[in-house]
């Protein structure tokens, strides 16, 4: 098994490296939160903290799981960045949403110091990080995704090789704004549904049966809309935060995109309001026209 260096504990790095550590590769882990580290040292005992820069030398691989590119490149290449630490020819693999550009941009860096990269951020939420079944999408070179597979198979229940670094983080933001734009599409109807008056429950059982059949109808309005728990384990603000990824790489690439930026706009509206931290289900909510719940509970009476 290797050593793996895992930077970033949090709701996502946590899981993942619990995961890892119950599959017998040796931990060492690093966060900016004291208390994180400190609770996965007590149930993880067999991992260590980072103690000093030269800990870095014993990784065979490092993951980072960190908020944003902004974070990871100041990680890995700022004043006493992690890749001047690293053995030569370590492999770092961030799995964090980051914008696919500068994704691009940090594997070239890495490599020019004679370090290697992969992109690897992924799709499942908490409980798929807790249960392995994340789906992982993969940017750099498919030899290096050869010697990371006991490291994904780990983590993940699939494992898809988009393409060159970046490609990964780039496939990870548009998946998760064709799943935002059917969110917004399918609580629109909903509502609309329930003005004709329609039951909510019976128009998704519609959806489920026909061409507007999508995870969003399958697996979260009947088990968080309806249900009113809005507890599906992913935040509205990182929704639209890869979202932003989405629109920047099409506005850095030249393109318009005039309906995902309509998108974008509509969850950062929920942002601005205030409901950052709240469950993306929650957007039945949010988007509801005015008096809309109490047209609900009549046609539920």
């Amino acid at each position: 098994m290797s050593t793996i260096g895992l930077i970033g504990l949090g709701n996502m790095g946590f899981p993942m490296g619990e995961r890892l550590s119950a599959a017998g590769h040796r931990l060492i882990v690093s966060d900016g939160d004291g208390a994180a580290v400190e609770r996965f040292l007590a149930r993880n005992p067999t991992t260590r903290p980072v103690a000093q820069p030269a800990d870095w030398r014993g990784a065979d691989v490092v993951i980072t799981m960190l908020p944003n590119s902004d974070i990871v490149e100041s990680v890995l290449l700022g004043i006493s960045g992690i890749a001047s630490a690293a053995s030569f020819n370590t492999l770092f693999i961030d799995m964090s949403s980051s914008d696919p550009l500068r994704s691009r941009a940090l594997g070239q860096a890495l490599e020019q110091q004679g370090m290697r990269y992969l992109d690897a951020p992924v799709s499942g939420g908490v409980k798929g990080a807790q249960n392995g079944n994340l789906a992982i999408m993969v940017g750099g070179r498919w030899q290096d995704l050869e010697e990371a597979k006991d490291i994904f198979e780990t983590l993940g229940k699939s494992v898809i090789h988009i393409g060159g670094a970046g490609s990964g983080h780039a496939a990870k933001a548009l998946n998760n704004l064709v799943s935002a734009s059917s969110v917004v599409a399918t609580v629109e109807a909903l509502h609309i549904g329930v003005r004709f008056g329609i039951d909510p429950a019976t128009l998704t059982e519609v959806l489920n049966a026909s061409s507007g059949r999508s995870n969003t109808s399958e697996n979260k309005v009947a088990q968080f809309m309806l249900s009113g728990t809005f507890g599906s384990g992913f935040p509205i603000g990182l929704m639209a935060k890869d979202i932003r990824i989405a629109t920047g790489l099409a506005d850095g690439l030249g393109l318009k995109a005039p309906f995902s930026h309509d998108c974008e706009g509509i969850w950062q509206s929920a942002l601005d309001a205030g409901h950052g931290g709240e469950d993306h289900t929650r957007m039945y909510e949010i988007l509801a026209p005015t008096n809309s719940f109490e047209d609900e509970r009549q046609i539920n009476a």
